[in-house]
């Protein structure tokens, strides 16, 4: 080919330097976002950090139970640290790394062994897994309208509120001699709570994560062989656990996995933290399929994000990867040198302190409805005079540039709180969707039945009309 003259093809590795190098640059952009977080407010990163122990410690604790050791304390403690770490600097959020909730409540109350939680697990991560490299999870977030999506946040967390409840109401025995030292814990731990609505920058989980401590440090001292180095150690499954339990166990996370920890996760970022790039559905499922294909073979527990966890880390001060960074650092160093140590104050982590902190994430996720009709809502934007508009492509029941009426917003308002109090009345995020989805369907049904029957009796009156005026022509 002459010099000069330009290739008809351009050279195949082009845009994969350019896609390497945008990946980088965002890569590098986001490391810096969390070193200047963390320089304006160390405290409350490392704060945030722990806000998630509400939803992590009851089930790391009912797991570890000497029973049924359904998974490797070490090898969870370092390999959800990793994860942590990993997640903090790839997204750039407090994106918690939590248990699959569903999965540890088959497994713990049918007392499945290591390779039954790890089957479950190995199914959950490649049917969400398919999902995410066929391009169905992009296609369901943008179907699911927001009024559905927002329903299910607030039913998490109302069912956290009912969960912090059961949790508050355990009582237990502490180091001191008194006859009522629970409730009194209870109450200066939420005093502590409300205190943290005014002083927002106060590190309040951080206080509560170190008052919990004290409380059971008299019991720790007792024993001091509670230190040893943890080795992690691979093993595969036999095939009749993924048919029997993995299938059993895994079946009622994936709907729990995909709408919480995925597509609420991305709309929640969003929400909470606008001025940081959220994380997408699809990032969101190609992470939840990674931890658990490299964990899980390991006795790791099966884990996801989840908004819940979101909300507590963002409600306790946490505002980049820092926090969850710091976490992942935390969790490695317990799993490799103190998984005894750590097992014993999981155990014995006061539940008054505990029941608070998950008051407080569920306070966080709830209030996400408020901005159910406003601007902040992903498929509103601000119109003339200030008013909420539609925004073209987004939203499911309005025109785009059409103006949110009196009677749209008690719409949304409906569908919310039906797949809110769907979620909660079952205790299944599937049946609220389901629900949501119902009541959606039926005023487009409604509004559909209302314009078509206008129409035909338009066309009558234009007939009726036409008629008139023909006979009127005749005489």
């Amino acid at each position: 080919m002459a010099e000069g003259t330009e290739t008809p093809f351009p050279r195949p590795t082009s845009k994969i330097k350019i896609t390497v190098r945008s990946q980088y640059d965002q890569l590098k952009k986001t490391q810096q976002y969390n070193l200047q977080t963390l320089r304006q407010q160390p405290l409350q990163e490392i704060s945030g950090a722990f806000g998630d122990l509400g939803t992590l410690l009851p089930i790391l604790i009912a797991y570890t139970d000497e029973s049924h050791a359904g998974i490797d304390l070490n090898s969870t403690l370092m390999f959800t640290g990793l994860f942590n770490i990993l997640s903090g600097m790839i997204f750039g959020i407090p994106l918690p790394v939590q248990p699959m909730k569903a999965i540890a409540a088959v497994a713990l109350s049918r007392q499945f062994n290591k390779e039954g939680v790890a089957s479950a697990g190995l199914f959950v991560a490649a049917v969400i897994g398919l999902l995410t490299v066929t391009g169905l999870l992009t296609w369901l977030n943008r179907r699911i309208p927001i009024p559905v999506i927002k329903g299910i946040q607030v039913g998490v967390g109302l069912s956290l509120f009912s969960y912090a409840g059961k949790v508050l109401s355990q009582s237990e025995d502490y180091s001191w001699e008194f006859s009522d030292m629970h409730h009194l814990v209870v109450f200066f731990a939420f005093l502590g709570l409300l205190a943290s609505f005014t002083f927002r920058k106060a590190p309040t989980a951080l206080i509560l994560l170190f008052a919990g401590i004290l409380i059971v440090l008299p019991k720790l001292l007792r024993d001091p062989s509670l230190l040893g180095i943890g080795r992690p150690h691979a093993f595969v499954p036999p095939f009749r656990s993924f048919l029997n339990e993995g299938i059993a166990a895994g079946l009622g996370q994936i709907p729990l996995t995909t709408l919480n920890s995925i597509i609420a996760v991305s709309a929640l970022s969003a929400d909470l933290l606008p001025d940081v790039p959220a994380p997408t559905p699809t990032s969101m499922g190609f992470s939840v399929t990674a931890m658990n294909l490299i964990g899980c073979w390991f006795g790791s527990m099966p884990v996801c994000h989840g908004s819940g966890g979101l909300a507590a880390q963002y409600r306790f001060g946490a505002r980049s990867g820092a926090s969850v960074i710091f976490l992942g650092l935390v969790k490695f160093v317990l799993g490799l040198f103190g998984g005894p140590l750590a097992k014993q104050v999981f155990q014995e982590f006061p539940k008054a302190i505990l029941g608070i902190m998950i008051f407080a994430a569920a306070l966080e996720i709830a209030n996400v409805g408020n901005t159910l009709n406003t601007t902040r809502a992903r498929d509103l934007e601000e119109g003339k005079n200030g008013i909420a508009t539609a925004i073209d492509g987004r939203s499911k029941a309005l025109e785009p540039g059409e103006e949110l009426t009196q009677k749209m917003r008690s719409r949304r308002w409906t569908v919310m709180f039906i797949t809110a109090g769907g979620i909660l009345a079952s205790k299944n995020d599937a049946i609220g969707f389901i629900a949501g989805m119902l009541c959606h369907c039926s005023y487009e049904l409604h509004d559909r039945y209302v314009t078509g029957r206008s129409q035909r009796e338009g066309t009558i009156r234009l007939g009726e009309e036409e008629g008139r005026a023909s006979q009127n022509e005749v005489h």
